[in-house]
């Protein structure tokens, strides 16, 4: 062999020798990058370790028959095929590794897309369950809150309606005073419509005779005699012993001997009723009542006398002439009920004032200014 022909061997057993070392270096370098990211499993692995320890056995035997010295027709060509064999395996497995190391890499990619995915759609199902929760709770409160202006919007709605309606008849009404007459019409028919069942109440309570006489019966029948001696049995309408008030000897006057039979009490010598503790006026709805205490410190004892008045017109004889202390009691009488004493010196109203309109204490009072 002569030396060209070995300077070629030589060259072409380096080129392959080099090409055999660069296959393997970069089949090292594929197989450590791909163990760095991790996406090969153990079978991968596994395959990378064999074809590179594959690829060393080749190199190591190509450059032992290098060292042989085949000859150079037959090393040549089996040079070629194992070459052109290696580079084609090499090719084959490097396309191979990266078409799986792709699969890996996007499997492992859509299994973290998964897992993202469904912690999503988890924590999605959570905040939609907290949510309906409160929805619920709120449109159970909503539903309570509901019913409740439900009623109140019933009610205003009722009242607006009744309002309505008692604004349309005043409406209706051409004169006020007419309508007024009316109201006052209405009022004074049921006020007697009561006054009837009070009277009723009043006469079975008053009259009622107990089982024992009472101990200012005596008293009474002195009293009845006094009067009947001076003016007649006619001069009373009624006598008793009112037995709810401590037994008081009660004296029942017509409006024309009232001042009469006053009279008598204040000045009959066995009689002698100097004090007058007490005088008021009474709306009964059918009638007007004056009621006079009076009281004797002579005798230590006590005497009613009352007086029964029409009620459109109450007029009485004022009794300020026996007793000074009917003054003011008359007064306070003419300026809440409206009842006209006669004969008294100074008849005024002593509360509400001269320009007043209406007797606060008649049971069918209607302020004249109902804002006020």
């Amino acid at each position: 062999m002569s030396e060209e022909q070995d300077l070629a061997q030589q060259k072409k057993e380096a080129a392959a020798k080099a090409k055999a070392a660069a296959l393997a270096r970069r089949q090292s370098k594929e197989s450590v990058t791909e163990e760095r990211e991790g996406n090969m499993n153990v079978a991968k692995q596994k395959a990378a370790a064999a074809a590179k320890a594959k690829a060393v056995a080749l190199a190591r035997r190509q450059s032992k028959e290098s060292v042989t010295g085949e000859p150079e027709g037959n090393m040549d060509v089996a040079k070629q095929k194992a070459a052109a064999a290696a580079k084609a395996k090499a090719a084959a497995l490097a396309r191979k590794q990266s078409k799986e190391s792709g699969i890996a890499e996007s499997e492992g990619n859509m299994d973290v897309a998964k897992q993202k995915a469904a912690a999503a759609a988890k924590a999605k199902a959570a905040a939609l369950a907290r949510k309906q929760s409160k929805e619920s709770g709120i449109a159970e409160s909503e539903g309570n809150m509901d019913a409740a202006k439900q009623k109140a919007a019933a009610a205003a709605k009722a009242k607006a309606a009744a309002l309505a309606k008692k604004k349309e008849l005043v409406g209706k009404e051409e004169d006020p005073e007419k309508a007024k007459a009316k109201a006052i019409a209405a009022a004074k028919a049921k006020a007697a419509a009561a006054a009837k069942t009070r009277a009723r109440v009043e006469e079975s309570t008053e009259v009622h005779t107990p089982d024992e006489p009472s101990p200012n019966q005596s008293i009474l029948d002195q009293i009845v005699q006094a009067i009947e001696r001076n003016l007649g049995q006619g001069a009373l309408t009624d006598y008793y012993i009112n037995n709810l008030s401590k037994d008081v000897p009660t004296l029942v006057a017509k409006p024309d001997t009232y001042f009469q039979i006053a009279k008598i009490l204040r000045y009959d010598e066995q009689l002698n009723f100097h004090y007058l503790s007490e005088l008021h006026g009474t709306d009964f709805e059918t009638h007007m009542e004056i009621y006079v205490h009076l009281y004797s410190f002579n005798t230590n004892h006590s005497a009613a006398l009352k007086v029964k008045l029409d009620r459109d017109s109450p007029v009485v004889p004022s009794l300020v002439p026996l007793w000074s202390g009917a003054n003011w009691p008359e007064c306070e009488a003419y300026d809440l009920l409206g009842i006209l004493f006669q004969g008294h010196p100074d008849l005024k109203r002593i509360l509400l004032g001269e320009d007043w309109v209406g007797y606060p204490l008649r049971k069918d009072y209607q302020p004249y200014d109902v804002e006020v």
